[in-house]
């Protein structure tokens, strides 16, 4: 296989880590020295060899250890994953739009062969193969949104369209920052997005909602959504707050470094051909303190965005508690030399 898989854990003992490369290959979300709210969707139609945007689902060293963490909490909470009835088409499409992007994008780890409506699917990396009869829920162990999320790295949110409104109502979430698919589903756009300080007023749910509602299949889009993570934790849920919430108050100037993260959501957006829904994967990246300012461009913009960050979007973003010891640490990596344009390292 092409990508050496990481043996790591995102709890208890934290041995998540990044290669040199994943960390040069991190989607960094900050293209100046501030950051203020926008729509920032843009085509998902490949990008830098190598990064992230290449691919159209992307797979890296810590695929594996993700789907193992995957499977732990779904085992503890089975409503991390949910699909309304009217929602199974929904599954059946993204079931088909994942297997056939990553059979055609990374052939030495993913095979799909089909005669008809008999599939074959291969997955080297976690050592499944599947037949079945696409349609057929019968011919799959378990629902095909599952099924096929329990192989995909992030969360996956399905949102069928109606009413000039999109309204979430599948979904397999098992790493998202402090929010939950349980309390969401049935909700539209507008109500899962009510607690998002400032952005109602600027305007920017309804110029999106306005742009997805005219999606259309063949051309996803893409944005980069960012928020605060003390250690390295997928599961950040609120019916998981006592667990990740105490460790919050756990950040010393000795240990900023290595325990705060900057967590980063690689947010995609595809039509989906028989449903009409719309699928919404996101992707979450980890990267220490201390890995960020391995590249100098990365520690300089990071402490200028957080300096100046309004305090309610700190406090929304979650990492307000910790933020003097947060900019006093990043601010030895800033000599006020001048940044370049663009998100990526120099």
């Amino acid at each position: 296989m092409t990508i050496s898989f990481n043996d790591e854990t995102f709890r208890d003992d934290y041995t998540f880590h990044n290669s040199p490369a994943a960390i040069r290959r991190f989607p960094f979300p900050f293209d100046q020295d501030s950051y203020m709210y926008s729509v920032n969707l843009e085509p998902h139609a490949g990008g830098r060899e190598g990064t992230p945007f290449q691919k159209r689902f992307d797979v890296d060293e810590h695929y594996v250890a993700e789907m193992k963490d995957r499977a732990i909490t779904l085992a503890d909470d089975p409503l991390r994953c949910q699909s309304l009835p009217h929602m199974e088409l929904a599954g059946w499409d993204f079931l088909e739009l994942v297997m056939t992007s990553k059979a055609e994008d990374y052939p030495d780890l993913f095979t799909l062969n089909r005669d008809g409506d008999r599939w074959h699917w291969i997955n080297r990396p976690l050592g499944i193969e599947q037949r079945f009869t696409f349609l057929d829920p019968t011919t799959l162990p378990c629902g095909p949104l599952e099924y096929i999320t329990r192989q995909t790295q992030g969360d996956h949110a399905l949102l069928d369209q109606r009413d000039d409104n999109l309204w979430m109502e599948a979904g397999m979430i098992t790493s998202q920052a402090d929010w939950s698919l349980d309390f969401d589903i049935g909700m539209n756009f507008y109500e899962w997005h009510a607690p998002v300080p400032r952005a109602h007023e600027l305007g920017v749910f309804q110029r999106a909602l306005k742009f997805l509602l005219a999606l259309q299949q063949g051309a996803p889009s893409r944005r980069l959504n960012w928020t605060m993570t003390v250690n390295p934790r997928l599961d950040t849920s609120p019916e998981n707050y006592h667990k990740w919430g105490p460790e919050k108050r756990t950040i010393t100037p000795e240990n900023v470094g290595s325990k705060q993260h900057l967590r980063v959501e690689l947010q995609t957006l595809w039509r989906l051909p028989r449903s009409n829904a719309i699928a919404f994967p996101i992707r979450c990246y980890l990267l220490s303190l201390e890995d960020i300012v391995s590249q100098p461009k990365w520690g300089r913009r990071l402490h200028r965005v957080l300096r100046d960050l309004p305090d309610e979007l700190a406090e929304y973003k979650g990492f307000a508690v910790n933020r003097p010891m947060i900019v006093d640490y990043l601010s030895r990596f800033d000599d006020g030399a001048p940044t370049s344009p663009g998100i990526f390292p120099d």
